[in-house]
């Protein structure tokens, strides 16, 4: 269990919140993770639990469904979430998409999806990545053509996180494709209109229960009221987002982290050799205390820059540090931890293996870890 009892961050209700987080994860997560892994894909039904508890999209206003909570209690979900050891896409939805519609969203939109966003009836993804375009969202290709009073949409984007079970898709489109990054929008399209399609559910090294798939667009029409936000605005929403973002892949990163150290402490002053445990060794103590050591640092840094999100005050060059650092920091830990173990370590039956196949990519998604120290060189 994650020792919170000392982060001057959270308060009584906040702690309450995590205690719910917790009983619901217990019951509906922890039991059913192994079956997550095999399936490759979160079911609805804990999508559904999480939403009943008040789980998803905590932030929303209460006109619309939601708490009308801050940041902080979504941060509590990531490290929770991350801590059980669990990639399920419901991060995604309350922490990215949600905030979208919130901001740039017609009161239209917002009436119709939100609410179901938060019951967990509506499960939603973003579709930015294409096979040509990663971390730079300036060579996106898909188009969104006018015709009439609708959208046509025509192309394809690969490694959507939720991408078989989102019934919304936020499509970063080029409505001017003359125009560069300001020819591009934000359009939502339903998943039951036709030609939109998926491809597979994505074969990954971790993250296995993360449904991430391709997406097709073969003449998909949808109407103009579709467009999230103005029109050829979208690349100004993306990076407006990119703060919270990736604040919180840092923090699910930190989370993360300390389950691989909690999960390495544990094995070390159980397991023996040469007639004593592990543990007794001085150099797997002093692995450990540096280890410690970091963690320490970084969630007094996660706190910080928690706060500074929560008073709108993070900037995108300190959240994209954030993300760079505590990625590149659980990346160390998971590595460690599992040296730790020794052979057991590579074992899919101890929980390090899972912990360590799933942070490597936390150090791509949400912009690889050298787009990050390019916009942080910016500012120096």
């Amino acid at each position: 269990m994650l020792e919170t009892a000392h982060r001057n961050v959270f308060g009584p209700d906040e702690v309450a919140f995590r205690d719910t987080v917790r009983k619901v994860f217990e019951k509906e997560l922890i039991p059913n993770l192994d079956r997550y892994e095999d399936e490759g894909i979160v079911d609805r039904k804990f999508w559904r639990a999480c939403g009943e508890a008040g789980l998803l999209c905590p932030t929303v206003p209460e006109a619309y469904g939601g708490l009308g909570l801050d940041f902080r209690y979504n941060a509590i979900v990531d490290e929770e979430l991350s801590y059980a050891g669990s990639s399920a896409g419901i991060t995604l939805q309350s922490d990215i998409i949600a905030d979208y519609l919130v901001a740039y969203g017609s009161e239209e939109q917002k009436q119709k999806y939100l609410p179901k966003m938060i019951s967990g009836e509506l499960i939603t993804a973003i579709a930015m990545t294409e096979p040509g375009a990663g971390s730079d969202l300036q060579g996106v290709r898909t188009t969104a053509k006018k015709d009439g009073n609708h959208y046509v949409i025509n192309g394809s984007k690969t490694y959507i996180t939720n991408g078989q079970n989102a019934d919304l898709i936020i499509v970063v489109a080029k409505t001017d494709p003359d125009a560069g990054a300001k020819g591009t929008s934000l359009i939502l399209v339903e998943a039951d209109r036709e030609g939109f399609s998926r491809g597979r559910n994505l074969d990954k090294i971790g993250q296995n229960s993360a449904d991430t798939s391709e997406l097709f667009f073969n003449d998909v029409r949808v109407p103009m009221t579709n467009c999230l936000g103005e029109e050829n605005k979208g690349f100004i929403y993306l990076m407006s987002q990119l703060p919270q973002e990736r604040l919180s892949i840092a923090i699910s990163a930190q989370a993360g982290a300390q389950r691989a150290f909690d999960e390495a402490v544990k094995f070390v002053k159980d397991r023996k050799a040469f007639g004593k445990t592990v543990w007794d060794f001085q150099n797997t103590q002093f692995v450990l205390a540096g280890l410690k050591t970091e963690l320490q640092v970084g969630w007094a840094h996660i706190d910080w820059g928690l706060q500074k999100l929560v008073e709108g005050t993070l900037t995108a060059a300190e959240a994209s540090a954030a993300k760079l650092w505590h990625t590149e920091l659980q990346g160390r830990v998971c590595d460690e931890a599992l040296q730790l173990h020794g052979g057991a370590g590579y074992m899919n039956e101890y929980p390090i293996a899972r912990l360590w196949r799933d942070a490597r990519v936390q150090r791509i998604y949400g912009g690889t870890s050298e787009i990050m120290k390019l916009v942080v060189a910016r500012t120096i």
